[in-house]
């Protein structure tokens, strides 16, 4: 990532859009009222901190299992000669949402999401199938969601 400094707006700019993007039809103009600048000026230091790697993705998250979805925690034990052909199966599948390499026994962590407990039991089938590789299914027993907002402006 290429080293940038950046300025209290920048920063003020980075704390409003982790927790309050605003959800109106022009959500650029609206950080650019709040910030005291222009909407293009906005728009521009967000595609600078996206271009850098600063920012890596912008979008909505939502609670799945209101939403009727069902999600699990994979891990896998994969060979460091079939590491790249498994990853590319893995991250083929819509579901998925975080796939993490660790030093481990089980060296393949990923999440899946699925609109219903049999269509992800499928997926999950499927990869060990195309793959020749067995799945950890660890489905949460309880769910704890940790808020993580990083303070930019002091």
């Amino acid at each position: 990532m290429e080293q940038t400094q950046l300025d209290l707006v920048d920063k003020r700019l980075l704390d409003i859009i982790q927790t309050a993007f605003p959800l109106v039809s022009h959500p650029y103009a609206a950080l650019g009222e709040q910030l005291g600048i222009s909407e293009e000026d906005a728009l521009n230091r967000v595609r600078r901190m996206k271009k850098i790697g600063l920012i890596r993705r912008m979008g909505a998250n939502f609670q799945s299992a209101k939403l009727g979805f069902r999600s699990t925690l994979c891990a896998a034990r994969v060979p460091e000669e079939q590491l790249e052909s498994f990853v590319a199966e893995v991250n083929s599948h819509p579901g998925v949402t975080h796939n993490y390499l660790r030093n481990h026994a089980y060296n393949v962590w990923f999440t899946l999401i699925g609109p219903s407990w049999e269509e992800v039991c499928a997926t999950l089938e499927e990869i060990t199938r195309r793959t020749g590789i067995a799945l950890l299914n660890l489905p949460a027993a309880r769910l704890y969601k940790i808020r993580v907002d990083f303070q930019m402006e002091e």
